[in-house]
């Protein structure tokens, strides 16, 4: 697994059948805490480690009032509910940004677009004139031809 923290995974069936005794460190504790199954197993964790008495109080407390288990998941999953709202708003936010840019993006297509079939539109009327002017000219030329012969006949 690539993680940006550093993990220790412990098997806790295993830590059960082979604690770690000889090591008097909090990380041996929590792991203790997570596999104690008895109230002599409990008693006996406390005497090594006296600031575990808290945490089994509460869990005790906890066993007697399992609505305040439900009240702790309750707020839980207000708080969760609340994140996921904010977290949805800020992404829908982020495409709305993107479809604004891709949207000014296209305007600025269309206006360059616009602006090149308008050059176009100057240039054939421009030479609808010329031709225009050009269709005079060839008139001009035939009339003259047309004279021309008639003065030869």
């Amino acid at each position: 697994m690539d993680l940006l923290q550093e993990y220790c995974l412990v098997a806790l069936d295993v830590f059960r059948k082979k604690p770690y005794s000889e090591n008097r460190s909090e990380q041996t504790a929590w792991l203790s805490l997570l596999t104690t199954e008895t109230i002599e197993d409990a008693e006996k964790l406390i005497a090594e480690y006296p600031w575990l008495e808290d945490i089994y109080k509460e869990i005790a407390m906890l066993r007697q009032k399992p609505e305040e288990v439900l009240h702790m998941f309750s707020e839980a999953l207000k708080i969760m509910d609340r994140n996921t709202v904010h977290y949805m708003i800020e992404e829908q936010q982020k495409e709305l940004e993107e479809q604004l840019e891709k949207l000014k993006e296209q305007q600025k297509k269309s206006e360059e677009q616009q602006k090149e079939l308008e050059e176009q539109q100057k240039e054939l009327e421009e030479q609808q004139r010329l031709l225009s002017v050009k269709d005079q000219e060839i008139e001009a030329l035939k009339k003259q031809i047309a004279d021309l012969q008639a003065q030869k006949i």
